[in-house]
């Protein structure tokens, strides 16, 4: 029996042995493989950029950069995003290239570099790159890919160096990447993957609003925006004579999306404050000296697919009006890197004179999407902005049309403007755009798009105020002065839905004739909904009319919702119940709502919110703020606001709570008066994503609390606050 157990011991020692020096082994191939790998080098031509460099942290840790060009300038910019966020910086960069699989194993890396082959990310931008973006944009581009190069030679452990050096090609790439996952277009890869019995007239177009967060966070879903506010209030109705202007758009707090506050200037004269993403080598929306501007996500009908004639007597081809054409074929190989090697995937990436391809049961689908060929010009689009003098000036670079989508309300010290900013295709009228389109015919395969004179858009309206919050152009402002929606076409697809926010914002300044800085400070963190809102109609109204209470509980909480006053303050004892009952019926709705869904039942919907608040907080009116709340690191703060309210808060549940996650994030007023602008800004956590970064959390108890702090625009202002001052490269000195 003693020999039995010796032998069983030494025979489990053996097992144990063996698979430690596997894993030694393993450990030790890991170890190679990435000292095998390239390391980033400095040069000459980064050194001197960082020698033209300055950059200037505030108080708050948000970098103001100077460069003596805007090409050193974009360097710097590049530079402090790398020191904030270089992890996420480098998964994004990764994911332009198509190389993502290299750094993360998981399906959201591989249908990462699957896309970027279909749509032919890398194809385009080698062959558009000189020939649709100026010198000056180029250069601006290179000086930032220069300024991630610099900071990944002098931070080799952070940086994966099969992925360096980038270039200017690499930056471009990102828009020609992002835009159209922007517009939506990955819902028709999505919708021929998973439905591959797809036929024509099928109708797959859904919702284009979607708060989809994945995680590696670049998966294709993350970059839909969540929802925006832009508000803009002329002189006339100004208490003060000033013109203001609401830069609030509602994002992912994390990820390649979430905001980033920076401030540029250079002695060839730019000077731009505002937000930009992970990977942007200019301010996205913000002010200048002269002007600013904010962008709201909106809806119209941007792509098609189409069903190819295809048989088997032309393998490889497909039949448009009778004549047969060759499909293009891309070979390409992902890179997938499990550990211990890097597998390669072959596969073929067929295109059309439609766009890609993909194959179903029911044979080829083609997506035709707006901009196709010509996203590039969004980074020149967006530099002229940057660079715009006066209204004219960015009027001329809104006419390159590089960006197909985005409200966006401009201000400047004389000027209010509106414009439904889209890339619509002119269709063939009387057609259903909605479903899958026949692809033998020509006469569906749109070419041309309206002019941006053509758009709706509102210079200086009769009530001096403009808003949008992601809804229809058509009540933008108080009538006569909104554009007559029988002027455009119904195959554009232009929304007519109305927000809550947007009914807020139209009662708020619509409803003020003299809006002072207080007021309208005010008027964009309201929480309050309309009596005509989505909730209401949707939820709260048809719960009241119908639900009988099945128990005392359900009774008294919808006393509560019938005594809701419709506020999301954090004291509100009712909005928890609220929008916990509303929240399932608004995410299938605005999330994730795919063809032939059914609602979420509304008894059940509130069955379940009285079950959750008495299981976990023992009452169905705790306050709001103990239900909500805002997660960052250690902090953990009760926070007011709630969906579709302008003070916007979106929450995932988590251990028991509702915790933000999207929504309301970097915000900033500007005020144009005649010495020039004054800004106000915040973010919803903090400057940095490192954890270890004392600016990784400090400006969200500002954020619970709804507190601006001043944006430091103006030089004399930043001298004061300035902490610290360096090269890139140095370390910083305290000032």
């Amino acid at each position: 029996m003693a020999e039995s157990k010796r032998r069983k011991f030494l025979r489990y020692r053996r097992i144990l042995l063996g698979l430690t020096l596997a894993l030694l082994a393993l450990a030790l191939v890991f170890a190679i493989r990435r000292g095998l790998r390239p390391i980033p080098r400095t040069n000459d031509i980064q050194r001197r950029h960082a020698s033209r460099v300055q950059i200037r942290r505030d108080e708050w840790g948000v970098a103001h950069i100077h460069g003596q060009s805007d090409a050193d300038a974009a360097f710097g910019l590049a530079y402090a995003q790398c020191e904030d966020n270089f992890e996420t910086l480098q998964d994004i960069l990764a994911a332009t290239r198509g190389q993502l699989s290299l750094l993360h194993l998981s399906k959201t890396a591989l249908i990462n570099d699957y896309y970027t082959r279909l749509m032919r990310v890398e194809l385009e931008s080698q062959l558009n790159y000189e020939q649709q973006l100026s010198k000056e944009t180029r250069a601006v581009l290179e000086g930032y890919a220069a300024g991630v190069n610099y900071y990944a030679a002098l931070h080799p452990g952070e940086a994966d160096g099969r992925l360096f050096p980038i270039n200017g090609i690499d930056l471009a790439a990102g828009f020609v990447h992002k835009i159209p996952l922007f517009m939506g277009v990955n819902r028709a890869l999505e919708a021929i993957r998973e439905r591959s019995n797809l036929a024509a007239g099928d109708l797959i177009e859904w919702p284009l609003t979607d708060l989809q967060v994945q995680s590696p966070q670049t998966g294709l879903a993350a970059y839909n925006m969540a929802a925006s506010n832009a508000h803009a209030v002329g002189r006339r109705r100004s208490a003060d004579g000033m013109v203001r202007l609401n830069i609030n758009s509602h994002q992912p707090w994390t990820g390649p999306v979430a905001w980033y506050e920076a401030h540029i200037s250079s002695e060839e004269g730019w000077n731009m404050i505002g937000g930009t993403f992970p990977g942007g080598p200019f301010i996205f929306h913000g002010h200048n000296d002269f002007l600013g501007w904010a962008h709201t996500v909106n809806a119209p009908d941007l792509w098609d697919v189409y069903q190819l004639k295809t048989d088997d007597a032309h393998p490889g081809q497909y039949s448009i009006d009778g004549q047969w054409k060759s499909f293009d074929v891309l070979r390409s190989t992902i890179q997938i890197d499990i550990g211990i090697a890097a597998i390669p995937y072959a596969s073929d990436y067929l295109y059309s004179e439609f766009g890609p391809v993909l194959r179903g049961k029911q044979g080829y689908f083609a997506i035709r999407f707006a901009g196709q060929g010509r996203l590039m010009r969004a980074a020149e689009q967006w530099y002229r902005m940057n660079r715009a003098r006066n209204f004219g000036e960015w009027q001329k670079a809104m006419e390159i049309q590089g960006l197909p989508m985005f409200h966006t309300i401009y201000a400047d010290s004389q000027n209010i403007f509106y414009v439904y900013n889209a890339l619509l295709p002119r269709r063939k009228a009387g057609v259903n755009y909605h479903g899958v389109l026949p692809g033998d015919r020509s006469d569906y395969f749109w070419k041309d798009y309206m002019s941006f004179a053509e758009l709706p858009q509102i210079l200086n309206p009769p009530a001096d105020f403009l808003q949008n919050a992601n809804s229809t152009p058509w009540r933008t402002t108080l009538d006569p002065g909104n554009p007559d929606p029988r002027r455009f076409p119904v195959e554009a697809g232009i929304e007519t839905r109305m927000t809550n926010r947007a009914l807020r914002a139209l009662q708020l300044f619509g409803g003020d004739a003299q809006i002072t800085r207080a007021d309208f400070i005010r008027y964009k963190w309201d929480r309050s909904y309309a009596p005509d809102a989505p909730i209401m109609r949707e939820a709260i109204l048809p719960l009241l009319a119908e639900y009988k209470p099945e128990n005392e509980d359900e009774a008294r909480a919808l006393e509560l919702l019938r005594r809701w006053d419709r506020s999301t303050d954090e004291d509100s004892r009712a909005a928890a119940l609220a929008i916990l009952v509303w929240r399932e019926r608004w995410k299938s709705t605005e999330v994730d709502r795919k063809p032939g869904d059914q609602l979420p039942a509304l008894d059940v919907a509130f069955q379940k919110a009285v079950q959750f608040l008495m299981q976990r907080f023992d009452r169905v009116d705790p306050k709001l703020g103990e239900v909500q709340r805002l997660h960052r690191g250690r902090l953990d703060l009760p926070l007011g606001g709630g969906p579709d309210v302008l003070n916007a808060i979106h929450c995932e549940l988590r251990d028991g709570r509702l915790v933000g996650f999207a929504g309301d994030s970097y915000i900033n007023i500007v005020e144009f008066g005649p010495h020039g602008p004054h800004s106000w800004s915040l973010h919803q956590f903090g400057q940095s994503e490192r954890v270890s970064s004392e600016h990784y959390a400090d400006q969200a108890p500002l954020f619970a609390h709804r507190q601006l702090r001043d944006s430091l625009f103006d030089p004399a202002d930043l001298a004061e606050r300035t902490r610290s001052v360096y090269h890139p490269g140095e370390e910083p000195a305290a000032n």
